[in-house]
């Protein structure tokens, strides 16, 4: 009985203990934010901004070729419709002339006629004259198809712009919700935290000390006194830019005009391999093609990277690289 007596006192002060246990305040731990795992998603958000400003650019230069096409097709067809209007009044003066003149037959006129060798003759004139006004007639019906092909293209042409303006708007929703959600992440670190992680995004900075001639001098120089401007979608210049715009500004001082988008400017030289890379090539990133920098040489481009680290130096190698043009 005894033993018995022991083994519940012993039972019930270990159920006790656990309950004191279990009743003992505690403070939930939360894991320190991983500064690497932080960068990743910021950097991956800027890329998806920077994706989307692309693509924006490359909607506005179709927007700008669109508005030109559709400003041609207007003039033309109002120019067409001139045409065809002044067609039209001496075709119907001239039907309306022939109905009147055939008021009488032919044959009664012959009969009814003082001279009927005149008559012959002047129906002969005539006859010419109704061939021309067929002629004329065919000539207007060529004339109103060619109206009616200028408005349905002009039509289709203001259908395409509309679609293209759509695409702009959406583009830009897109960068301006990527954007706001990086700088969402950023928000939630802490002060030295965020610090760190600027720290960790910036490149080495330091210049090569290389050669550039020709016309590449003038846009590699420019490049590099941006360094240390800001990053901005859709800028080019003169205190922040993206990165298309970094590379066209630059160019521009070469007096070689650049499209403002990466993807385009692809087509906007001869291609160089990596192997062969001179100061003052572009040189192109991932797949599609979204991102663009200028080749300084020693390994190293100039590019305005994104928001946090703006217009800066790093490797060639430093993101996905996919290929090279020359300019000029």
């Amino acid at each position: 009985m005894l033993h018995g007596r022991k083994r519940l006192v012993t039972g019930l002060l270990g159920i006790a203990a656990i309950v004191s246990v279990s009743l003992v305040p505690t403070t939930p731990t939360y894991a320190d934010p991983d500064i690497d795992e932080v960068k990743a998603r910021v950097d991956t958000l800027y890329h998806q901004a920077e994706q989307a400003q692309e693509r924006y650019n490359d909607a506005k230069l179709a927007l700008d070729d669109l508005e030109a096409d559709l400003a041609t097709l207007k003039k033309d067809e109002k120019a067409q419709q001139a045409r065809v209007e002044k067609m039209s009044g001496a075709v119907t003066e001239g039907m309306a002339a022939q109905y009147e003149g055939q008021s009488i037959s032919t044959t009664g006129q012959l009969v009814l006629a003082d001279d009927p060798d005149q008559f012959l003759s002047e129906l002969t004139t005539l006859d010419s004259f109704n061939d021309a006004q067929a002629e004329a007639v065919a000539d207007f019906s060529r004339e109103a198809d060619k109206l009616d092909a200028r408005r349905a293209a002009t039509k289709a042409s203001a259908t395409e712009l509309a679609a293209t303006e759509k695409t702009l708007l959406k583009e830009k929703k897109k960068v301006d919700a990527k954007l706001a959600e990086a700088k969402d992440v950023l928000g939630k670190l802490e002060e030295k935290e965020r610090e760190r992680l600027d720290s960790a995004s910036r490149s080495d900075t330091r210049l090569p000390n290389v050669p550039v001639s020709g016309r590449a001098s003038a846009a590699v120089n420019y490049a590099l006194a941006q360094v240390g401007d800001a990053y901005v979608y859709g800028a080019a210049g003169p205190d922040a830019f993206d990165c298309s715009g970094l590379t066209m500004m630059a160019w521009a001082q070469a007096g070689v005009s650049l499209p403002h988008s990466s993807s385009a400017q692809q087509g906007s030289g001869t291609p160089v391999s990596s192997g062969n890379l001179q100061p003052g090539d572009l040189v192109f990133y991932y797949q599609p093609v979204s991102h663009v920098g200028i080749y300084i040489g020693g390994g190293r481009i100039v590019h305005a990277a994104n928001p946090s680290t703006g217009v800066t130096v790093a490797g060639v190698f430093s993101m996905p690289y996919s290929g090279a043009v020359r300019p000029g």
